[in-house]
């Protein structure tokens, strides 16, 4: 799909302020409110934009860990990274879930209210996971840049 310069100054302003009214969006960005209509829809036909959604912050939610978990599989079952990845899911603090190529598998960066909220799902949820040769914990001490944006 081509993208003009228009295209990329509507999703610049897009990522920038997601919930801006459509109308100060198309102003923004320079166009009628009928030219970003038409072109939103033609960039989520054309798979740019996937989707459109709320991002919480957890921490306001009461979450206050937040624990990047490095995971190596054992290679000797073939489905083991397929169970692995379905058991995860079923983990409602795991908030995120990526696999590797190399050393390690598979990470899943993992939440909980606390330190004694984190011990519990580690011990009761984490370690029950199936097929774990070697986990390694890193525990999020500062996020220094988290930027959802491309360069555009």
């Amino acid at each position: 799909m081509q993208v003009d310069e228009t295209d990329r100054r509507i999703l610049r302003h897009l990522l920038a302020e997601p919930a801006l009214p459509r109308a100060e969006l198309a102003e923004r960005a320079g166009v009628t409110p009928a030219t970003l209509w038409r072109r939103l829809d033609r960039l989520r036909e054309g798979g740019v934009i996937l989707a459109e959604e709320a991002v919480l912050d957890w921490r306001a939610l009461g979450y206050e860990v937040e624990v990047s978990l490095r995971f190596s599989l054992e290679k000797s079952n073939p489905r083991a990274l397929d169970e692995f990845i379905a058991a995860a899911r079923e983990v409602p603090e795991v908030i995120g879930i990526e696999t590797f190529l190399g050393r390690v598998d598979v990470r899943l960066n993992v939440i909980a209210r606390d330190m004694g909220h984190w011990t519990e799902v580690y011990r009761a949820r984490i370690l029950a996971l199936p097929h774990i040769a070697e986990v390694e914990a890193l525990m999020l001490v500062s996020t220094i840049k988290d930027a959802g944006g491309l360069p555009i």
